[in-house]
């Protein structure tokens, strides 16, 4: 079975791949299709099943790791995956090693950075909402992706996503005069429910709760649950529920609240920007110069341009 980056025009493929974004969508004639990402440790594709059955919607749902029989054509000079079938893998007929994808920065690395961000910290609250977070969640922490798919979707994916946010933050914060330490364990702690949202060991599925709650409202009750049990009688776990559950800025997007204090604002500023470059810089790496890369669904389905070195 190929890899998708080894995949070319026009050839017959069969192998296991995991789903990424799912649409559904309605032809003239009035039938059914899908359009997919397939993705495995080497890349992603897109895929479209034209000819779409009931039961499909039991199989394409994102997180899913199915068994694709197809064809590779190109439209619009873009490779891409005819899909002539489909089905559901069983847990224990996964192929790992096909799916296992790590941060571009060591574990170790970041584990560094981690400890650095928590060592600039002096709110002595802060300090213990984090420790007792870590202890917690231990190495889930630091080995979790930050999404099944879109950005961040590797080994310690979530570590790096949190690590480049307080880095961005440091250089921020005293530039609009916001609190360091509050966006620091911002940064770190914003998206800490997805260990909850998120279940798996290789390949993750949203659990129960995650399907149920979301992150967002998962971590912000860890929080005021942590607060209580450590007896912090300051609002420093007030300002910081509020900067995890408005973190996406819009309620649309996700938040129950709008940013109403200046950490919240500028956090939910740099969350957005770290997973959206993250969404082109991996779009990219598939691209070659002078080329524009596949559509990106989660940035209005924009295609973007590779100069030329």
């Amino acid at each position: 079975m190929k890899m998708i980056a080894e995949l070319i025009d026009n050839e017959h493929v069969e192998g296991q791949y995991l789903l990424g974004n799912v649409s559904k969508g309605v032809n003239q004639a009035g039938g059914t299709y899908f359009s997919l990402e397939l993705r495995d440790a080497s890349g992603s594709i897109v895929g479209k099943k034209w000819d779409a059955k009931p039961g499909d919607e039991q199989i394409f749902v994102p997180g899913n790791v199915v068994f694709v029989i197809g064809e590779t054509n190109k439209y619009r000079d873009v490779l891409q995956l005819k899909i002539l079938s489909a089905e559901l893998v069983p847990a224990d007929e996964v192929d790992a090693a096909r799916f296992i994808k790590t941060a571009p920065v060591s574990k170790e690395e970041l584990i560094n950075r981690f400890n650095a961000h928590l060592d600039s910290i002096n709110n002595e609250d802060c300090i213990k909402l984090l420790k007792y977070m870590v202890n917690k969640f231990q190495d889930k922490i630091f080995s979790y992706p930050a999404a099944v798919s879109i950005h961040h979707e590797y080994s310690s994916g979530l570590l790096m996503h949190s690590i480049n946010m307080a880095d961005i933050a440091t250089f921020l914060a005293p530039l609009y005069n916001a609190d360091h330490d509050l966006m620091v364990t911002g940064c770190l702690l914003h998206d800490l429910g997805k260990i909850v949202e998120l279940e798996g060991s290789i390949v993750y599925r949203y659990s129960l709760e995650g399907k149920l709650l979301g992150h967002i409202s998962i971590m912000c009750a860890e929080m005021r649950k942590a607060a209580e049990l450590l007896n912090i009688t300051s609002e420093i776990p007030l300002l910081l529920e509020h900067m995890i559950l408005a973190h996406h800025g819009q309620m649309e997007y996700g938040s129950p609240v709008i940013p109403l204090t200046k950490e919240a604002l500028l956090l939910s500023f740099i969350d957005n920007m770290d997973s959206k470059m993250i969404m082109v810089e991996k779009a990219l790496y598939e691209t070659k110069e002078g080329e524009f890369s596949n559509r990106i669904f989660a940035l209005d389905n924009r295609a973007f341009y590779k100069p030329k070195q």
